[in-house]
């Protein structure tokens, strides 16, 4: 005989009765025990194909690869970058810029949802700040692109900084790469904003696009002059209502900063114009002035010399990451770097000391392997 379960029903406890509770229920989630589908592993001409097809999913996968910091698919990445290069560089590159609060985001909504109006393919490259103490991003560019993160013509891809300026700027110029041979004439890279930030972006794109806003104060007092000489166009959005005079205000006092400046290398006079992005007012001007400028600078022979000299910039900066990454992997320099910075800190040695002693370790250690 089973043994009682519950000694409470037994014949001495009279008037006492417990009945037997339900069977467990099942999990939530009944799937759960099984194990996740793998997703498809492309070899690198299929990622070439799909890319090339103008397939949105299998470009979207490239990107991750490029972004990537897994050895394995850095090789892929690479390999699929090069096949896509002769297919590269017919499209016009727009860097975008601006104070916090000038309306980027919601500006490259308006600006991209004209072009598709146009018959134009547009790939929005947004780099978003990462935190420094999580290193997490919220990526909510693409809640701010209402309009286009629904069209077929428009592919938003948001990369975290994740606290890596240069290697996001040098993984965004790749990414570009991928979205001209999958067919798309127009590139748009936002910037996280007026900083160092704004140097990477100017060195991969065409057109560099500051926008700004009236009615702050003194409108110049919060841009650095590097970031006006580097502007090719100054767009004062939110001219509607009562900002239209502030807006005029501010188109007045860039024009008479910017003749204060030399003379730009391209040739071109960069003009400031005023748009209402709420309102949609002042954006077909904008883009006659951007392919004035394209016009312009490939009538003079300087639209070809900024792309050469772009190429070169990134051979060098890839090289300098390269050299970075190899010394910090270097076994014998991981097991060194926390007794050196234990010394620094102590006022043992000195930080250039300290620098040269690893730099010297490092550098034996490659002519040893020769």
């Amino acid at each position: 005989m089973a043994q009682n379960i519950h000694p409470e029903n037994d014949e001495k406890y009279i008037g006492l009765t417990v009945n037997e509770g339900i069977s467990s229920p099942p999990t939530v989630n009944p799937y759960l025990h099984k194990t996740r589908k793998k997703r498809k592993q492309y070899t690198s001409t299929e990622f070439v194909e799909g890319i090339l097809k103008g397939d949105r999913t299998i470009l979207s996968q490239a990107v991750t690869l490029v972004e990537s910091a897994n050895y394995e698919h850095q090789l892929i990445a690479q390999e699929v970058i090069e096949k896509c290069l002769p297919h590269s560089g017919k499209s016009i590159r727009v860097g975008i810029t601006g104070v916090p609060g000038a309306g980027k985001s919601t500006s490259i909504d308006t600006f991209g949802m004209h072009l598709i109006g146009s018959g134009k393919k547009l790939a929005v490259l947004a780099i978003d700040p990462s935190s420094e103490r999580s290193k997490g991003s919220i990526l909510g560019d693409k809640t701010r692109m209402e309009q286009l993160a629904i069209q077929e013509n428009a592919f938003i891809r948001p990369s975290p900084s994740a606290g890596s300026l240069g290697g996001v700027a040098r993984k965004t110029r790749e990414t570009i790469i991928l979205c001209e041979a999958a067919g798309f004439d127009t590139v748009f890279v936002e910037t996280v904003g007026v900083g160092q930030s704004e140097t990477a972006v100017h060195s991969m794109v065409d057109f560099f696009m500051l926008l700004q806003v009236p009615g702050t104060g003194d409108e110049l007092q919060g841009i650095k002059r590097g970031i006006m000489e580097m502007a090719d166009g100054i767009v004062i959005n939110k001219a509607d209502g009562n900002n239209i005079d502030k807006a005029k205000l501010a188109q007045g006092q860039f024009r008479n900063a910017l003749h204060l400046f030399p003379a730009t290398d391209s040739g071109w006079k960069p003009q400031v114009l005023t748009y209402s992005g709420y309102y949609g007012t002042g954006i077909a001007e904008i883009w006659e002035m951007v392919y004035q400028y394209i016009d312009f600078t490939k009538e003079n022979g300087y639209f070809d010399f900024k792309r050469n000299e772009q190429s070169k910039y990134w051979m060098y900066e890839s090289i300098n990451e390269q050299l970075r990454e190899s010394f910090y992997r270097n076994p014998e320099i991981q097991k060194m770097l926390t007794e050196k910075e234990h010394k620094v800190l102590n006022a043992e040695i000195s930080s250039f000391v300290a620098a040269k002693q690893m730099l010297d370790i490092y550098f034996k250690g490659l002519t040893t392997k020769k």
